[in-house]
């Protein structure tokens, strides 16, 4: 589903010192969520588009009406080398949680004695 929906809605970017694609920021917003969802601090992206890292600021933000986590990307394009500040928006967030398999989720024990 997140191929189908507009990555306006799972991602706001704050700042960008390169011109961001779609398909740009869907990686980056991919792997923006990886980290989110492992509360893990980093890790490298790598593709046929770009290449870096993306860290976790471990902060939530709130611009208006857009809030989430905080995320820091330093990335190398065909363009040259970048940084962009982003969030992933809860409204984005709520559709990642609600898409995800059920074998993702911890399984509930049969028993309770």
């Amino acid at each position: 589903m997140a191929e189908q929906t507009p990555y306006w809605l799972l991602i706001s970017v704050l700042f960008s010192s390169q011109p961001l694609t779609p398909a740009l920021a869907m990686t980056l917003h991919e792997a923006a969520f990886e980290l989110y969802s492992r509360g893990e601090g980093s890790r490298e992206v790598a593709g046929d588009l770009l290449s870096g890292r993306v860290n976790n600021l471990r902060k939530d933000v709130s611009l208006g009406g857009i809030a989430g986590p905080a995320f820091e990307a330093e990335i190398e394009t065909e363009r040259g080398s970048g940084v962009v500040r982003f969030v992933l928006t809860r409204q984005g967030l709520e559709m990642m949680k609600a898409q995800a398999p059920a074998s993702a989720a911890p399984a509930k024990p049969k028993y309770l004695n």
